[in-house]
């Protein structure tokens, strides 16, 4: 199995004939209802797929200090994978019904745990069910591994509020929003207190990365398009972020599939930023 970031239905299937080979993770959500995924996952889901609500397994309790979803404490993040039977050298593929908005959490937070070989599943949720593919309902039992990593993330991975704050006096410096163009621009805010966005960023929804029928565009298509948008800048000095720190890994996904490595991202996001009053905000385009 490759570490290309994502894999196709067909592949999939494949991968199905040794479940025991690899895990699949089901990270279907809804911010509106959270409820909503493990529901779905309770009423179908792809054979052999454990549930990672991002409220609960991809992010730790909010505090008044940070965004929406702070990351998951190292140590239970570590202890869940366990509990899941993700170690060194089994394959992990991570899904979705909203192509890899969510799954792409659970995606850089296996990297950031030193998993390398993990993927998204293109078209996710939904592409399976339309092609009419094998489905379970309930829970599913997994036999847990006794390897735990070691109970940090990359920090190279990552940047903080005070950094971010550095970055924005730098010219060389490229933040991107991943957020939709009318939350960037400020016209609305259905889930932050506050609307506009960090000064000096640029907006490139993630769902830019997609094709109409929820499935990655092109290779080529994203390098051209990234390209244009990154221009000469070190790959370090490129920053993501969103509302709160978790579509805009789908950013960082696409930017591996065109083998840029080294962006960054900013996992407090809008939300974290605005907490202090005092920092910038602009609006518009």
């Amino acid at each position: 199995m490759s570490t290309f970031p994502w894999i196709n239905t067909d592949r999939l299937v494949d991968l199905l004939k040794h479940p025991g080979d690899f895990r699949l993770v089901d990270c279907r959500f809804d911010l509106a209802n959270p409820g909503w995924g493990r529901e779905s996952y309770l009423q179908a889901h792809i054979p052999g797929a454990v549930y990672a609500d991002l409220n609960q397994d991809l992010s730790s309790p909010i505090t008044k200090d940070t965004g929406r979803h702070p990351l998951p404490l190292p140590t239970e993040f570590i202890a869940m994978l366990a509990n899941w039977g993700i170690e060194p050298g089994r394959p992990v593929v991570a899904y979705d019904a909203t192509g890899g908005s969510f799954a792409d959490r659970f995606w850089w937070l296996l990297k950031a745990a030193g998993h390398e070989n993990v993927q998204l599943l293109d078209g996710g949720f939904p592409k399976w069910q339309a092609e009419d593919h094998p489905l379970h309902s309930g829970l599913e039992l997994v036999t847990p591994t006794s390897f735990h990593y070691p109970p940090e993330f990359n920090s190279k991975m990552i940047l903080t509020t005070e950094q971010i704050q550095q970055i924005i006096q730098e010219p060389d410096y490229l933040l991107i929003d991943a957020r939709a163009a009318e939350r960037f621009q400020g016209l609305v805010e259905p889930l932050d207190s506050v609307a506009g966005h960090i000064p000096g960023a640029v907006n490139r929804i993630q769902t830019a990365n997609l094709l109409s029928d929820g499935t990655f565009k092109p290779v080529e298509t994203l390098r051209q398009e990234f390209t244009e948008l990154i221009g000469s800048r070190p790959l370090d000095h490129v920053v993501v972020y969103c509302g709160s720190g978790v579509t805009s890994c789908h950013h960082l996904a696409a930017l591996q599939a065109i083998g840029l490595s080294g962006a960054r991202l900013y996992v407090g996001s809008w939300s974290e930023w605005i907490r202090d009053p005092s920092h910038p905000i602009a609006s518009g385009k």
